[in-house]
């Protein structure tokens, strides 16, 4: 049986996927944000 050895697993595709998340999420929370901002001012 291989023996593991801590930190040899390759996160490349861990970190891409958490990254391509991250972006999603922030840009969500700008575009809603932006969008209550504008209901606010149209409603006035």
């Amino acid at each position: 049986m291989a023996k593991h050895e801590h930190g040899s697993m390759d996160t490349e595709v861990q970190e891409k996927t958490f990254d391509g998340f991250m972006s999603l999420v922030s840009k969500t929370a700008i575009v809603c944000v932006v969008f209550l901002v504008f209901l606010a001012l149209v409603n006035g």
